[in-house]
């Protein structure tokens, strides 16, 4: 197969266009503020709508409208987007969800986007100012919303550009793997991410059943820490008792495992509804360390590409969560050109399918993905290790040419593509009370309890999880699992899954996986750097998947898949290749009491003793998606 060749278009869509490229600003900008639209059960919707004027007036004809259902606020962002696309003749609706900020209802996180998608939707496609066609942005939350609508079929919509779109959140995103992802007990905690004094006041009088406790809603945010730690969280117990729609539906969420219509029809499974979900174009977007890349890239561009006639696009970049206009992820720098000039950007894709404009957009490669790696690991003026990378288009996801190749644990800790030997197994002690720190990754919403993207694994005594900055390699409940140094680059593209042979002396417990890129010491880093690119868990109890819980039977070996998210990463020659084998994760992922009892409702913690087997009868492994030399 001949090396993919790069689209210039699609450079041209990446980099700031020239001025003269773009169509000139011919409207000036005019709002209607807090525009009440009913829903079909009477609440009523607050809706901003920005719209092309001229000399104080909304100008003349009809136009397409680009809409965002947002829980953050209508306010926050709209001004931006409006003052770019508003002149360019398109009105721009933003709306607050239903139980959020100015809207009425009550909140419950997805479940009523649908219809309430798609009664604002038909409201717009009847205003006379409107050509009965609707684009759809947002990001995350802002993205289950789009899903929202196309599952619903709402009137109107024609093209859309999700953004790391919060979607399939039983499999993952919310559940994962059976465990709970923290992050969500962060949002809710915070009354929905709130990031300032003033969007936090106003998010928990929302919220509250008595204005009153509003303070105290606000306090319990800056105290999540805390609450964390003091797992499980019980109804009625904590002052989130004062939001009742949120603590029920928390606690809910933190106990429902089980894989059943509660995650299946929560309002943004794409792939519980890929019947009802409406066959239009869309650009599926979302970054090597984002917190929904496996949704978006594995799942909803995979499986809409082959149910739907409608173009599906993908791009990826290296990037954290909301994080297109950025240049780094964490504590690692990529090249310049890895930041999206986001809005011209989505000028083109909009243009083209509202607009009709033949600007070429249909026709470049279905994906784009940027490889990272091939930098120098020098440490960039912000303090970062500069990782480097490049964009290269793709016909498809994964990739038809990356070859599956597997890599085994060994019990003297070596990492390789031969098979183990016999050896006995390995036993470790998880104590849930002393969990793993979790050090960056695919994470968002995480306030104060951890941090986004690329983290050298090493602790750090400013870190509220860390008592000193050993690397977590020195735990005794971390195995690793490394390579010798690489003898030439090796690129791995695609799904990362590990298959590790476990047993544990109780009914349940967790096994966690992460794959990390060990740089060799260098002048600006003389300790080398240990940079995680993936992460996963399982709760063994969901070992045979998200369906229905079977416990363990104490010391019998079982063969458990953990799935990280997708990744594109150079490993250099010289680095290493590393897998750490552990049991928590914490505070990505709630941490196991080992014991059995109903999840979220635990009274006792145990420490398991946990084994991991690596020999040619249970060859733990991961399975790496190498692309052949020459084949890059």
């Amino acid at each position: 197969m001949t090396k993919p060749r790069i689209s210039l278009l699609l450079l041209l869509s990446l980099a700031a266009p020239p001025a003269a490229a773009q169509p000139e600003p011919r409207y000036e900008i005019g709002v209607s503020k807090n525009v009440m639209i009913p829903m079909r059960d009477g609440v009523k919707l607050a809706t901003d709508i920005h719209y092309p004027s001229r000399n104080g007036s909304p100008a003349a004809g009809k136009f397409p409208a680009l809409m965002e259902r947002t829980p953050y606020g209508k306010e926050r962002g709209a001004a931006a987007v409006a003052n770019y696309f508003v002149p360019r003749g398109y009105v721009v609706v933003y709306q607050d969800v239903r139980g959020r900020y100015q809207s009425e209802g009550r909140w419950v996180p997805i479940r009523d986007d649908p219809h309430d998608g798609f009664d604002t939707a038909q409201w717009i496609v009847a205003q006379p100012w409107s050509d009965g066609t609707i684009g759809t942005i947002g990001t995350s939350y802002a993205g289950a919303t789009q899903r929202a609508l196309a599952i619903a079929n709402a009137p109107g919509v024609k093209a859309m550009i999700p953004v790391d779109a919060m979607s399939n959140f039983g499999r993952y995103g919310v559940r994962h793997n059976g465990a709970f992802e923290l992050r969500w007990f962060n949002w809710v905690f915070t009354m929905g991410n709130s990031i300032d004094t003033q969007t936090a006041e106003a998010a928990a009088r929302r919220a509250a059943a008595d204005p009153a406790a509003a303070a105290a809603l606000m306090e319990i945010g800056k105290t999540v820490r805390d609450y964390v730690r003091a797992l499980p969280l019980r109804p009625g117990t904590t002052p989130l008792k004062f939001a009742p729609d949120y603590e029920a539906w928390l606690i809910e969420a933190m106990k429902h495992g089980d894989y059943d219509d509660f995650w299946k029809d929560h309002g943004s499974s794409v792939v519980d509804h890929l019947a009802e979900y409406k066959d239009i174009p869309v650009y599926h977007v979302t970054g090597w360390y984002d917190s929904w890349g496996t949704q978006v890239a594995n799942l909803n561009f995979v499986e809409l590409r082959k149910a739907k006639k409608s173009l599906q696009r993908l791009i990826v970049g290296p990037w954290t969560h909301s994080g297109q206009a950025l240049r780094y992820a964490g504590e690692a720098q990529f090249t310049d050109d890895a930041a999206l000039n986001v809005n011209a950007w989505r000028l083109r894709w909009f243009d083209h399918w509202l607009k009709g404009q033949d600007n070429g957009v249909d026709r470049e490669p279905p994906v784009r993905i940027y490889v990272m790696g091939g930098g120098d690991a020098h440490k960039t003026g912000a303090g970062r290790l500069f990782v480097g990378g490049h964009w290269r288009d793709e016909q498809e996801w994964p990739l038809a040419r990356a070859a599956a190749t597997p890599y085994y644990l060994h019990a003297g800790g070596l990492l390789s593509p031969d098979k183990p030997s016999d050896h006995a197994p390995i036993t470790f002690l998880f104590d849930p009370r002393n969990p793993v720190p979790t050090l960056g990754g695919n994470v968002s919403s995480v306030g104060t309890l951890t941090y986004m993207g690329a983290a050298d694994q090493r602790c750090r005594p400013d870190f509220w999880l860390c008592t000193d900055g050993k690397p977590l390699s020195t735990r005794n409940d971390v195995l690793v699992f490394q390579t010798p140094p690489l003898a030439a680059d090796i690129e791995v593209t695609g799904r990362l899954i590990v298959k590790l042979w476990a047993a544990s002396d109780g009914p349940d417990t967790d096994f966690t996986a992460k794959l990390i890129d060990v740089y060799p010491p260098s002048r600006d880093f003389p300790a080398g750097v240990d940079l995680n690119v993936g992460d996963s868990i399982v709760r063994a109890r969901y070992r045979n998947g998200p369906g229905k819980a079977e416990f363990l039977k104490p010391g019998q070996p079982y063969e458990l898949t953990i799935e990280m998210y997708p990744t594109s990463l150079v490993f250099a020659r010289g680095h290493r290749i590393r897998i750490d084998i552990s049991s928590s994760n914490f505070p990505r992922f709630d941490v196991n009491p080992n014991t059995g009892e109903p999840l979220n409702d635990n009274r006792r913690w145990r420490i398991a003793a946990n084994t991991v087997y690596a020999d040619p009868r249970h060859a733990s492994h991961i399975v790496l998606p190498v692309i052949p030399a020459g084949r890059e």
